[in-house]
Formats: structure tokens, sequence, C-alpha cells
């Protein structure tokens, strides 16, 4: 993980948040051209929520060791595979 990187939000990206978790639903010209939904859990959904095209993902990483109970290991591990299926469906840039 790039930790000096810093990451913003697609705004052709709609965000809600229900309960605990959130939803990603990508903007496009037609109906026709929906076929995905996403759906975030509780730390995905802040990790998301703190993409602010200002924090470093070294910041986010803080943060979301400071607010869940968790390792650095698991951290890095997770964030990683997430930050990695954010880019492939262009959440971020």
């Amino acid at each position: 993980m790039q930790d000096k990187k810093v990451l913003t939000k697609n705004s052709d990206m709609v965000t809600r948040a229900i309960e605990d978790e959130t939803i990603l639903l990508p903007i496009y010209k037609t109906s026709d051209e929906i076929n995905c939904i996403y759906t975030l859990n509780k730390v995905a959904s802040r990790i998301w929520e703190l993409i602010d095209g200002k924090k470093t993902l070294a910041g986010i990483k803080r943060q979301v060791l400071k607010e869940f109970d968790t390792t650095p290991e698991e951290v890095d591990k997770e964030m990683k595979k997430f930050l990695k299926d954010l880019e492939e469906i262009k959440a971020v840039k």
C-alpha cells in the first residue's frame, strides 16, 4: 500500500448509507447500463467515508486503527484488497 497516496472519489458514483452498510451505485446514462450495486460493510464504509482527496492512505489507516479493534497487519491486508476493488470499479482516482 502506498502510504503517501491520496485518493479522490469518482463523482460518477452515488453513495447511500443504510444502517451499518454503504451502497455504491455507478451513475449511467441509461438504466440498461446498470449491472451492479456495491455494498460495503462497516469498516469499508468508514474507509470510503475517509477518502476525501486530502487524507493520505497512511492517515486513513491510522484512523481505522483508532476506531476498530484490529491489527496494523490486518488493516494493511484489507485496505490493499478494498482499494484495489475500488480502483477496478473506477470508484476512486
